[in-house]
């Protein structure tokens, strides 16, 4: 059974809390990329830290700006280390982070071990970045289709392929038997993302 504090943040969350949620998910990503360029790229950190904006208006706006960091913090990342090296520290970080997430919001909604609750949490967590998915049972692993994603319209294929393990991760924080993976992405060209939701023997 869904908990009471999961069902009602999957009816309503009101926009303060919205922006909250941004903001939270904008200030991890952003300053675990921030730290990683410190170390590996200082010199391509100190071109582009001016650059750096903090999220503030609407939350459309606070999307956007979260993006933009996130791509300005990438490519420093990709002129400084390459970008095979850019892709494997980007996601191993940003994975970590991903978990971080998800492991907090499934203390505070309440998270329980069935798929159920799993796709529920996923839904009022990327409902505030504005991603909208469907989802499909398929021969016991389930299918998420994105239709929509507020953040593909500032990606572009690389930094879409490093932020996506932030996905990867919070899907393995709200369920540590959750595994996500994707199989296309709307900035590889595609009309949607696809992913794969596998959770291993032992689950609800």
């Amino acid at each position: 059974m869904v908990s009471l504090r999961l069902l009602l943040a999957s009816v309503w969350l009101p926009s303060y809390v919205q922006k909250s949620e941004v903001d939270r998910v904008a200030a991890m990503t952003t300053d675990a990329l921030h730290s990683l360029l410190e170390e590996e790229a200082p010199s391509e950190l100190q071109n582009v830290s001016t650059e750096i904006k903090t999220p503030s208006g609407s939350i459309e706006e606070r999307r956007a700006a979260m993006a933009a960091n996130h791509s300005l913090l990438l490519k420093a990342l990709l002129d400084g280390v390459g970008r095979d090296k850019a892709v494997e520290l980007g996601r191993e970080t940003l994975f970590k982070v991903g978990v971080s997430l998800g492991e907090e919001s499934r203390r505070r909604l309440g998270v329980g071990g069935s798929i159920e609750d799993l796709l529920t949490a996923a839904r009022v967590m990327y409902s505030v970045l504005g991603i909208r998915f469907t989802v499909k049972e398929e021969g016991g692993d389930h299918r998420i289709e994105v239709h929509r994603c507020a953040l593909s319209e500032h990606y572009n294929e690389l930094t879409c392929t490093v932020l996506s393990a932030v996905d990867e991760g919070v899907f393995r924080g709200l369920n540590p038997r959750a595994s996500m993976s994707f199989e296309r992405r709307i900035t590889s060209g595609f009309p949607t993302c696809m992913a794969y939701i596998r959770i291993a023997s032992g689950g609800a």
